[in-house]
C-alpha cells in the first residue's frame, strides 16, 4: 500500500497537546497562566498533556509534578488528560520497575493517562526483554501510553523494532504509544501494522516535522500544539469536514513547526514561550533554567507567523 492509498479523509482526530509550563521573571512557576492554558486546551477538544518534554517533566521534582497533577485533574473535571512518567537514570543502570510504577500510580491517582518515557533502563537488552518489561508495567495501571524517542530529542531515547512494537500491541493495558523518530516512513509501517492488529492502537505522532501524518490515519501527541492548540482544533475540524482549509492551515502550523524545531530541538519550548508571550497568554517567555533558549530574534519570525495565522483567529 502507497501513502497516497493510506489517506484516511474526514476522520475525527482524536488530539493530545502538551503543556508548557510557564515561568515567571523571577524563576517561580506562573500557575495563572499554565491554568489558563490547560484550560483553553481542553475547552477546544484536545487532551491536555502535562509533565511532558515541554513541561519539563525530565527536570521538574515529584512536588512540583503533584501540583500540575492536582491542579490539571481540577481543571479537566474528569475529561480526558495524559501525564508524562518519567524515571531518570544513567546508561548501564538496570530497569527501575519501582520508580516506574510510583510515577504511574500517582499519575492514576490523579485521574490521568500515564506516558511512559523511556529510560536507558527501559531499553536496553533485546527485544523480548523490553517487551516483558512492558508488560510487567501493565499490572500498575489499567491503562498507558508507550513512547519511541529519537535522540535527537533525548539521549535515552529509542526507536523500537517493529517486531518489538507487535508486542507493544499486544498489551491490553498499552492504548498507544507516541512515535517521535520524526520519520515518515517508520510511522507509515507503524500505522499499517496497528490496521492489520489491532485497530483500536492509537499511534500518536510525535513528528513536529510532518504534522499532517493524522491525513494516513495517525493522530497526535505533539509540543508545537501547545502553540496554538484553538487552531489545531479547527485544523481538524476541517478535515473532518472535508474542507479544503485543512491545507492551507497545516501548511502555516508546519511553518512554525519547522522554525521552532530546529537544532537545537529541546529548544523549541522557549520559542513556545516566547509564542504564548506574543499572544498575551502568558506572563513573561522565561523557560525551566536548565532548558535551552533561542535568541531574542525569533520572537520577530514568530511575529510574522502568529500574523499569517490571525485569519484563522
Amino acid at each position: 500500500m502507497t501513502p497516497h492509498e493510506m489517506i484516511v479523509p474526514k476522520r475525527k482526530i482524536k488530539g493530545f497537546s502538551a503543556i508548557l509550563l510557564p515561568f515567571t521573571s523571577t524563576g517561580a512557576v506562573d500557575w495563572p497562566g499554565f491554568e489558563a492554558h490547560v484550560e483553553r486546551t481542553a475547552a477546544a477538544g484536545l487532551a491536555p498533556a502535562v509533565n511532558m518534554d515541554t513541561g519539563y517533566g525530565n527536570l521538574i521534582d515529584t512536588t512540583l509534578k503533584t501540583e500540575v497533577l492536582s491542579r490539571t485533574r481540577d481543571i479537566v473535571s474528569g475529561g480526558d488528560y495524559v501525564a508524562g512518567a518519567f524515571v531518570g537514570d544513567r546508561p548501564g543502570e538496570a530497569f527501575r520497575e519501582e520508580e516506574y510504577a510510583r510515577e504511574m500510580q500517582l499519575i492514576d491517582s490523579f485521574g490521568g493517562i500515564p506516558v511512559l518515557f523511556q529510560s536507558y533502563g527501559l531499553t536496553t537488552g533485546s527485544d523480548a526483554e523490553i517487551a516483558e518489561r512492558y508488560k510487567k508495567l501493565g499490572q500498575y495501571t489499567d491503562r498507558y501510553i508507550g513512547f519511541e524517542l529519537g535522540t535527537m530529542f533525548a539521549p535515552f531515547g529509542k526507536i523500537y523494532s517493529l517486531d518489538l512494537y507487535r508486542s507493544l500491541l499486544g498489551i491490553p493495558q498499552c492504548i498507544g504509544a507516541k512515535h517521535s523518530s520524526l520519520s515518515r516512513r517508520l510511522e507509515w509501517d507503524r500505522l499499517l501494522l496497528r490496521n492489520e492488529v489491532r485497530p483500536d492502537f492509537l499511534v500518536l505522532t510525535g513528528n513536529d516535522l510532518a504534522i499532517d501524518m493524522v491525513m494516513y490515519g495517525s493522530d497526535y501527541l505533539l509540543g508545537l500544539s501547545t502553540f496554538a492548540p484553538d487552531l489545531f482544533a479547527l485544523r481538524d475540524k476541517f478535515w473532518l469536514e472535508g474542507n479544503d482549509d485543512f491545507y492551507e492551515l497545516n501548511d502555516t502550523l508546519q511553518y512554525l513547526g519547522h522554525f521552532a524545531f530546529r537544532v537545537p530541538v529541546p529548544a523549541y519550548k522557549h520559542n513556545a514561550a516566547q509564542f504564548l508571550h506574543l499572544r498575551d497568554w502568558i506572563e513573561t517567555d522565561e523557560t525551566h533554567p536548565e532548558s535551552a533558549r533561542r535568541p531574542e530574534s525569533d520572537r520577530f519570525v514568530l511575529q510574522e507567523i502568529l500574523d499569517r495565522l490571525q485569519r484563522w483567529l
